[in-house]
């Protein structure tokens, strides 16, 4: 039998009472704090004294100079009027704008920590824009005796605090990765430099603006513009826009293995590998640098595009001025190493490795901490589950 068994069995054999959350406040269980002082969301600062909290998903919106003396330090639960989420602070703080509603309890009745586990659990969000602190007080949660309350506190931060670590570790992991992928980059290419003389990419390349038209929210083929290609040199899966394939718009088809690389503004230098044979056509903020693969294949330079080397050549050539310009003028000019193609491919499958392990890792990451999650809100609902008896206030 577990302590929290023994305390159930010793405390509370018959069933545990369990209240409305208004019932609550009205029996000075839990008690609702009203703010002195409300900062403006254009008034947060990025450095300050005093944390600024809102009802928004962050947890802290920002900071402040100023002290709130109906907030000193303590522990309170704090619930989004309009956006549902529930908090748990142990810190004084200012509140941030309007919607904030902000609880505390009387520590020999309910324990705190144990209010805001309760809270979660057993209240069901809406999911829609309106004021919703009227159905978190309608909200019934059991009240055990406080001993109970400590031991699934005790057992709900333990786990908390292994899924943190978890989450900590996975990041670290992930980052490691990251920067031993770059490093053997940057020097498998930094060799192949060493070794041979630096060919001009107008020298090996031919390089094709891409199309003019809408992007539409729907089409027949995908329209690839500047802000689709990410930081590193990926397909962004978000906010794809279409166009209808005509005769004109045949001409700047894509295929998997191109290369397509935005020209202008902050992505400027970004440069995409297409991923599959999707039909897809590029916009005319792109150009397509089609390369002679009798000297150079298209993944070796992709990986270049991704390096140092190529990236202190880039913010040299780049116009100066309000919008940055990398045009096909400029780009012809970026020196490349040139390996033999045996060498390349060789570079590139130790490349491509490195590449796939960090991708597994970005899509496991969010994966292992959403199961963790799901995993903490099982046992959190399964220890809030108790018998109840005949009656609730």
């Amino acid at each position: 039998m577990t302590r929290l068994e023994e305390l159930i069995k010793e405390l509370c054999p018959n069933g545990v009472r369990f209240f409305s959350i208004e019932n609550l406040i009205k029996q000075s269980y839990v008690y609702t704090i009203t703010p002195s002082i409300k900062i403006k969301r254009s008034d947060y600062l990025q450095v300050g004294n005093t944390p600024i909290i809102s009802q928004e998903e962050e947890y802290i919106s920002g900071y402040c100079n100023f002290v709130d003396g109906n907030i000193p330090l303590a522990n309170y639960v704090c619930f989004g009027d309009h956006s549902e989420h529930i908090k748990y602070i142990n810190f004084s703080f200012v509140q941030g704008a309007d919607g904030l509603k902000i609880m505390t309890t009387n520590s020999t009745k309910i324990n705190p920590r144990y209010f805001y586990h309760a809270c979660s659990s057993y209240y069901v969000r809406r999911n829609n824009y309106e004021r919703h602190f009227k159905y978190f007080c309608d909200t019934i949660i059991p009240v055990p005796p406080i001993p109970v309350q400590e031991e699934i506190v005790r057992i709900l931060d333990s786990f908390t605090e292994l899924t943190a670590e978890l989450t900590a570790e996975l990041t670290a992991e992930l980052t490691a990765r990251k920067k031993q992928y770059e490093y053997y980059r940057d020097s498998l290419l930094t060799i192949s430099n060493e070794k041979l003389a630096m060919s001009r990419l107008d020298s090996i390349a031919k390089f094709t603006y891409g199309y003019t038209d809408k992007a539409k929210d729907s089409g027949s083929v995908r329209f690839i513009r500047i802000t689709d290609i990410s930081d590193n040199g990926t397909l962004n899966p978000n906010d794809a826009k279409f166009i209808d394939l005509t005769d004109e718009s045949k001409k700047y088809l894509l295929h998997k293995g191109d290369i397509v690389m935005a020209r202008t503004g902050a992505t400027f230098g970004k440069t995409l590998y297409v991923p599959e044979d999707t039909p897809s056509v590029y916009a005319s903020f792109l150009i397509k640098i089609t390369l002679d693969n009798s000297k150079i294949s298209n993944r070796f330079y992709w990986h270049f595009a991704q390096s140092n080397l190529y990236w202190e050549q880039a913010n040299k050539l780049v116009s100066a001025g309000g919008q940055p310009q990398f045009n096909a003028s400029a780009v012809g000019r970026v020196l490349v190493p040139v390996p033999p193609l045996e060498t390349q491919n060789k570079i590139v499958q130790v490349l491509d490795n490195f590449d796939s392990i960090c991708s597994d890792l970005k899509i496991g990451l969010p994966a292992e901490i959403e199961a963790r999650k799901k995993q903490y809100e099982f046992y959190r609902d399964k220890l809030l589950s108790f018998k109840e008896t005949p009656t609730y206030e």
